[in-house]
């Protein structure tokens, strides 16, 4: 305890219980207990990324224009296209992940403008109305729909990513929509006798005349996806006694600032009048683009109404789903928003589902399906965002959600978590956030924490949670250790120590300091205590982990702080002189060199200037000192100094992910052995196929054969003398 009156640097331990993994008086340590032969830490492979991202070869840009240039001419000249569809699109997709979007749209825009432009004069040649102009102009209609819906095709990638992302730009359908409306239907010669031709049919037909009607129907159609007429005006059919023919309720017009009204008596007529279904359901992504849902009922009931036309809807709705996810999911750019992005994405097609498509089973599964697909295009990172993305609600501070609210959250995220493939690596990344949560007393809810276990436990069994619920265990056995040992021997620090099963918890690497003789003496005393009581047993001091409450007085007057170990064992030295430099420092604490630097930039740098740096900056360096700052104000006598941490580097994300490939090989090499015994002799692909039953992740065929060539070599079995694809077992 510190002396009542205020004196520079007084800094001590503070006597009084508090929770979390290491609280050195508090003083908090952790230990990890393992059986003797123990397995350590692994060693870690790092993996660096490219210096500079991989570029374009010379001229790419200009010759894969070229490339895709001459197939959306061969298109619009209906001859064949030199290059394989899946080639165009990549190329796209090439282009579009080097930022070339904007330009690859204007050039296309241009060319599609071009060819519409040289479309107006084939018209010319009709200087008065008749039926074959009618009929031209359909045709040019529907060749029109029939390209662009070919040019978009190979354009997908650049529509659903930079033209989805700029609300300015129309969609490649709308822009065709808009060059034929601007260059074609527009022009006033065009219009006017379209129109005049369109309402002389239809009183041709009022009088009893035979007309064209499927002609009729796809103009009224073209006219109204082109929004230069709206529907309201019925055509009959006609009944016996009675003349057929349109009943017009609006007056016939010649004009284009008038609009045209039309209304069809049988959707299923409308929908088979068109040339082409096609330019019908080529509409149903706008729609789920702008959740238009009284736009996709009435398609959902019109296409029902059809025979096979509930199918065509199908299929597009799960190409839909499998292009609009992909964007979420392969974009590295976005994966701050992946997870929220895709629970969004999620929410929209179930109320599609609920609302426009009366809970359709086929619907639904052709969804899941289809989630299932796009999800696992980026294998491991989607999986390993989720687990943050739960780890971020379940942390303590996380005001954005009551209880119930949390507990909707958690449910919709095991939706998506169904999906995924590789939930081993969701259990390492999960594990690894859990820890920190429960020894630091981070989690905003043991309630919240054991509802997300239950959810896992019940969706991938009891072995994929018994580590951690271990880890569960593991803090409630040290809650009962620590008030044996306190009543056996209470101390003037009150230390907590947690006790974690190595094989629970995640590998954390051992970094030996230089302890105060008070610290050393607690270790021992709570050493004794506990190897009295379990034999055979050796503990391993995590002082990573370690956390403590000091007490120190300044002029202002008495503060608390909470604090790191390491931050601990730095303030103590100012009990002993006013100023040290950073080589002092580091001699005296033994604190590893770039941990020692965070450190001292928590305590200097940050929010609450315990010391004062000098020279002043952000950055800690060979030769600085640091001062005893007696100054020290705050507004709360309880402060927490938080200690600088790095963001998670790529190196640590791929050591975590690296770890669990090396269990997936464990398994692997298990499962082969296992088969192996029971079956004694077996052939190559009928091994294969019983590992892909047994397996419960994803694996190539190449990963297969190289654990097969290592059990070999191990002689755990061996191949046949005159059958090289025929395997036996080795006892």
């Amino acid at each position: 305890m510190a002396d009542e009156t205020p004196r520079k640097g007084a800094l001590s331990a503070l006597v009084g219980h508090t929770n979390g993994l290491t609280k050195p008086a508090s003083l908090a340590a952790a230990a990890v207990a393992s059986k003797p032969g123990g397995a350590g830490g692994s060693k870690k492979l790092v993996i660096k990324n490219f210096r500079d991202r991989p570029r374009l070869p010379d001229n790419y840009t200009q010759d894969t224009w070229q490339k895709l240039h001459e197939a959306v001419r061969a298109i619009q000249s209906s001859t064949s296209i030199r290059y394989n569809l899946e080639e165009l699109y990549q190329a796209v997709e090439n282009l579009c992940s080097h930022k070339v979007s904007p330009t690859l749209y204007k050039q296309l825009r241009q060319v599609c403008e071009d060819h519409v432009q040289a479309q107006i004069l084939q018209f010319r040649e009709y200087p008065f109305f008749c039926v074959l102009f009618l009929k031209k102009i359909n045709t040019c209609w529907q060749d029109h729909c029939r390209q662009m819906i070919m040019i978009r095709s190979i354009f997908l990638f650049l529509d659903r990513t930079y033209v989805l992302q700029n609300s300015m730009l129309p969609s490649i359908w709308d822009m065709g929509l808009e060059l034929f409306r601007n260059h074609i239907i527009s022009d006033k010669m065009v219009q006017s006798k379209s129109i005049d031709g369109i309402l002389l049919l239809i009183e041709r037909e009022r009088n009893g005349e035979a007309v064209d009607r499927s002609l009729l129907r796809s103009l009224l159609s073209m006219l109204s996806d082109l929004q230069v007429m709206e529907p309201d005006v019925g055509l009959d059919p006609g009944t016996p006694g009675s003349r057929p023919g349109p009943k017009v309720g609006a007056k016939p017009l010649s004009h284009p600032g008038i609009p045209l009204k039309i209304r069809f008596s049988s959707n299923a007529d409308l929908l088979m009048g068109c040339a082409h279904v096609c330019c019908v359901i080529s509409g149903l992504d706008h729609l789920l683009d702008e959740n238009r849902v009284p736009d996709l009922t009435q398609m959902y009931q019109l296409f029902s109404r059809v025979k096979g036309g509930q199918q065509i809807l199908l299929q597009h709705w799960s190409e839909y789903i499998k292009t609009f996810g992909t964007t979420i999911v392969i974009n590295p750019e976005k994966d701050k928003d992946m997870v929220q992005d895709l629970l969004d994405f999620k929410d929209r097609v179930d109320h599609v589902i609920e609302v426009c498509f009366q809970r359709n089973e086929k619907f639904i599964n052709l969804m899941k399906e289809s989630f299932e697909t796009f999800i696992n295009k980026r294998p491991n990172k989607p999986a390993e965002l989720i687990a943050k993305h739960v780890d971020s609600k379940l942390r303590a501070g996380n005001k954005e959600a009551t209880d119930e609210e949390l507990e909707r959250i958690l449910d919709k995220v095991m939706i998506i978590f169904r999906f995924i493939h590789g939930k081993d690596v969701f259990e390492a990344f999960y594990k690894k956030d859990l820890a920190k949560r429960l020894l630091v007393g981070k989690s905003a809810s043991v309630d919240a924490e054991k509802s997300m276990l239950s959810k896992l436990k019940h969706e991938c069994g009891a072995a994929f949670t018994s580590k951690l619920e271990g880890m569960f265990k593991d803090m409630e056995l040290s809650k009962d250790i620590m008030y044996m040992q306190n009543q056996s021997d209470p101390g003037s620090i009150d230390l907590t120590v947690n006790i974690l099963t190595m094989g629970y918890w995640p590998t954390y690497t051992p970094m030996e300091v230089h302890l105060t003789p008070e610290m050393i003496k607690l270790q021992e005393v709570f050493k004794t205590f506990y190897l009295g009581k379990h034999s055979g047993r050796k503990l391993q001091w995590q002082t990573t982990l370690g956390h403590a409450v000091l007490k120190a007085e300044f002029k202002e007057g008495k503060k608390e702080f909470q604090v790191s170990l390491f931050q601990t064992l730095v303030l103590l030295m100012f009990n002993e002189g006013d100023g040290f430099s950073f080589e002092e420092i580091k001699m005296a604490t033994g604190i590893e060199d770039s941990e020692l630097r965070r450190t001292l930039q928590s305590l200097a740098c940050g929010k609450a200037r315990v010391l004062v740096k000098s020279p002043k900056g952000k950055e800690v360096e060979d030769g600085d000192t640091f001062m005893f700052n007696g100054e020290f104000k705050h507004k709360l006598f309880r402060i927490k100094i938080n200690q600088i941490q790095m963001k998670e580097t790529v190196e640590e994300q791929v050591s975590t992910t690296e770890r669990v490939f090396q269990d997936r090989q464990y398994q692997i090499d298990a499962a082969i052995v296992r088969i192996m015994k029971m079956r004694k002799t077996l052939g190559h692909n009928l091994l294969v196929s019983e590992l892909y039953n047994q397996l419960k992740f994803p694996v190539k065929p190449g990963d297969l054969k190289k654990r097969i060539e290592s059990l070999i070599d191990r002689d755990y079995m061996e191949r046949d003398k005159d059958n090289p694809n025929q395997y036996h077992y080795v006892a």
